[in-house]
């Protein structure tokens, strides 16, 4: 897989998800935004990273005991330990919240390694705890029930599904207040350059709104109003 350039990660950090899901959609691309999810901290939910997956299947009662977690390689265990700094642990977990895909101590370690965040449709335990950390994790619930009550941990770094959004290993996912988006890896650069540009423009046909204009002639701006946004960049 081709590197990242480090600038397309930093500039797709700096947009908002509504206008990277603007973008996408503009693209062709209208499932990217995982709905359902929220920021267990509410204050630490800005991130971006490469994406690095995790699969759960159903969970079943003969194999998915206490006893599985003395194996240190235990996929989900493994998973934790694997993710390169900087990215960030999408787990699939076929969207049933009713148990938690991850506690206080897995996060921790994730954020003493240097991952960029977590991102689950599953539920997380140990809510609590997490929300007062300075790590960004988005999930779809809280749970007390440990994940062998329903998720199987099978696979990493293979596509899965996340909050009804597919994800591949080394898409980019960004994180704000609104929720998380997955940005196809081969559409970064042009994304990345496309939400810049977008914003300069909202932030300037925001000043008009704010000012009194109309909606006709300025959102979407007509050329006048693009004469004059333009002038403000000379």
């Amino acid at each position: 897989m081709k590197p990242l350039d480090p600038h397309v990660l930093e500039l797709l950090g700096q947009a908002s998800t509504a206008t990277l899901t603007t973008q996408l959609f503009a693209r062709g691309l209208r499932n990217a935004f995982m709905v359902g999810l929220s920021p267990v901290n509410p204050n630490r939910t800005k991130f971006v990273g490469e994406a690095f997956t995790l699969r759960n299947i159903p969970a079943r009662e003969d194999l998915d005991t206490l006893a599985v977690f003395k194996d240190y390689d235990h996929p989900q265990r493994l998973a934790v330990e694997s993710v390169p700094p900087g990215q960030v642990l999408v787990m699939d977990c076929r969207s049933d919240s009713h148990a938690a895909s991850a506690g206080h101590i897995l996060v921790t370690r994730m954020m003493r390694r240097g991952l960029a965040g977590l991102v689950t449709d599953g539920s997380l335990r140990d809510s609590p705890a997490i929300s007062r950390t300075d790590f960004p994790s988005f999930a779809a619930g809280a749970s007390a029930s440990p994940n062998l009550a329903r998720h199987h941990a099978v696979d990493m770094q293979v596509p899965i599904g996340c909050a009804g959004v597919p994800v591949y290993p080394g898409d980019i996912i960004v994180g704000d207040d609104e929720g998380v988006v997955c940005v196809p890896r081969e559409l970064a650069a042009v994304i990345a350059q496309a939400a810049v540009d977008q914003e300069k423009l909202e932030e300037f046909v925001l000043g008009e709104i704010e000012g009194g204009a109309p909606l006709r002639g300025t959102y979407p701006p007509d050329e006048q109003t693009l004469a004059r946004y333009r002038a403000t960049l000379s």
